[in-house]
């Protein structure tokens, strides 16, 4: 399709304003997705904090309440057993969260308890019993054991525990048992929809994840991935101290927006260092980025496409001046004589008139096909491999050079029924197919030439070692790939490939001579049975008909 002068202005001067244009939307977008991505990770790593803070909230407030409670007497120095049991009563019904709260004597046994379960059971070789004798003593979550099967368990799921644990002593500081609470575990993921469910809007898909310090162990999370290791990244920065977020792969393959922050503690309670994770999957954390994105773009081309408008419009005056010289060139590019008009009263134009006037002759009739002709005699039409007359070329610099070549030469088994069979135009629509395997599986610096019909020569340089060896590794290659299917119109075509290999000037010094060998080593494959190689040898020409 040929276009005007102005045709080519507007399209140069809309190119350059949609480009323009683009380069201004896509940084105006990555700096504004940038921005909205800190604002999105920063978001997550403040709810992980939250989170965390909350978590660690909570531990000091009922490690706060079970110390206050063995601050009374009677649970400190109980007398009256069942003034204790009261008490402990009461705190279970007042603070649900507590599943279990106990109080021992010093050899472990349990005298008191929420609704008397465990009530003489000896439970000195329980955690919660050997460490909280030593003091106060808050143990990480754990499964169920003694109280398992003994409280109600609606869920179904396994029961999990954190454990608040404190020494007691009478008047004279002497150890007389151990006050002992089970917190549910449910109680972290009220938490966890206290923080989120704000958020389940501008954080859609996010999950909150809490590990363990000791072994990386997910305490909360999705239900799959509950009591697995977790080692990510953002883990081990949260380790540090870090309260940050990053783009990570996590071990399901997919990448996610994670935010991360440890529990740290409040007040006078040290936490038991959870770390807690949030994550988003990365194309529901960045969409709005991908929409801004998409929105600038869209908004830079329309813009684009107003301004190569008027562009259009302006370029039609523009280049009325210049009409005359485009026709004027056109003429002459049809070999019609005609002179290119001087354009007078804006000095560019007189400039650019009067210089055409002097070179076009010279530069429309000596240069414009040059590279065009020169191409086309040296290169096959249908596949653009080299051609006898390249061959030519090739072998007298081959001569010059003094290199040891050697010739594969390929012909196709089964060509001519495909053609018979499809037509000429599918035939040659094979034959560039064959061109394209033949350039993929062959290296840069070897030389592909087609010789005519579907008859190819490859050159390459002779190994120095294992000559027949490495050219049979060769032909064997090319053999494999030609012979896998074509999908050409619809259909699955396949052809064979015999070949016949010889080596310039180790069997002739003659490189034509040599290339007849390899041709007739060709036969010798044909008549093997096709789909073979055939390293030429003086055997082979002495069994040839008519030698």
């Amino acid at each position: 399709m040929k276009i005007n002068l102005r045709a080519y202005m507007a399209l140069f001067f809309g190119i350059m304003i949609i480009a323009l244009t683009m380069l201004l939307s896509i940084t105006i977008s990555k700096q504004s997705g940038d921005t909205i991505k800190r604002e999105i990770g920063n978001s997550l790593s403040t709810t992980a904090y939250h989170m965390a803070d909350k978590l660690d909230s909570f531990m000091w407030s009922r490690v706060g309440e079970v110390e206050v409670l063995s601050q009374i007497g009677d649970i400190h120095s109980p007398h009256d057993i069942t003034a204790a049991q009261s008490l402990l009563d009461q705190l279970k019904a007042s603070i649900p969260v507590f599943s279990w709260i106990g109080l021992t004597n010093a050899d472990g046994t349990v005298i008191a308890a929420s609704d008397k379960i465990l009530v003489g059971s000896d439970i000195s070789k329980r955690p919660v019993y050997q460490e909280g004798k030593n003091g106060t003593f808050i143990g990480d979550v754990h499964n169920a054991v003694l109280l398992a099967n003994l409280l109600p368990n609606p869920s179904g799921e396994p029961m999990q525990f954190v454990d608040i644990s404190k020494a007691l002593t009478d008047e004279k500081g002497n150890f007389t048992g151990v006050l002992a609470a089970h917190l549910s575990w449910e109680w972290s993921r009220q938490v966890q929809d206290e923080i989120v469910e704000p958020l389940k809007d501008e954080l859609s898909g996010a999950e909150v994840f809490v590990v363990s310090k000791t072994d990386n162990t997910v305490l909360l999370g999705p239900g799959e991935m509950t009591g697995t290791v977790l080692e990510l990244n953002s883990v081990h920065n949260a380790r540090k101290g870090e309260n940050s977020w990053l783009v990570e792969k996590w071990p399901d393959g997919k990448r996610y927006l994670t935010g991360f922050a440890v529990g740290d503690g409040h007040h006078d309670y040290s936490g038991l260092g959870w770390t807690v994770i949030v994550r988003i999957p990365e194309e529901n954390a960045f969409a709005p980025v991908e929409n801004l994105k998409s929105y600038i773009i869209k908004l830079g081309t329309i813009t684009a496409v107003t301004f190569a408008i008027i562009g259009w419009l302006l370029a039609g005056f523009i280049t009325n001046p210049l009409r005359k010289i485009s026709k004027a060139a056109h003429s002459l590019r049809l070999g019609k004589e005609t002179p290119i008009p001087f354009i007078k009263g804006i000095k560019d134009l007189e400039l650019l008139s009067g210089s055409l006037r002097d070179l076009v002759d010279s530069l429309v009739r000596t240069e414009s096909n040059l590279g065009k002709m020169e191409n086309l005699a040296h290169h096959d039409l249908l596949t653009g491999l080299g051609n006898r007359v390249a061959l030519d070329q090739f072998i007298k610099q081959a001569r010059t050079d003094s290199n040891s070549l050697s010739f594969l030469y390929l012909d196709l088994d089964g060509f001519k029924k495909i053609n018979d069979s499809y037509g000429h135009h599918i035939g040659d629509l094979l034959l560039q197919g064959v061109a394209c395997r033949l350039k993929e599986i062959t290296r840069e610096k070897d030389t592909i030439f087609r010789l005519g019909g579907d008859e190819f020569l490859v050159v390459v340089e002779t190994p120095s070692e294992s000559v027949e060896h490495v050219l049979a590794s060769v032909a064997n290659k090319l053999i494999t790939h030609i012979n896998k299917p074509y999908d050409i119109a619809d259909a699955k075509l396949q052809v064979g490939c015999s070949i016949g290999g010889a080596v310039w000037p180790d069997h002739d010094i003659d490189p034509f001579t040599v290339i007849s060998y390899a041709d007739d080593a060709l036969y010798v494959s044909k008549r093997a049975g096709k789909n073979k190689f055939t390293f030429h040898s003086k055997k082979q020409i002495n069994e040839m008909p008519g030698a």
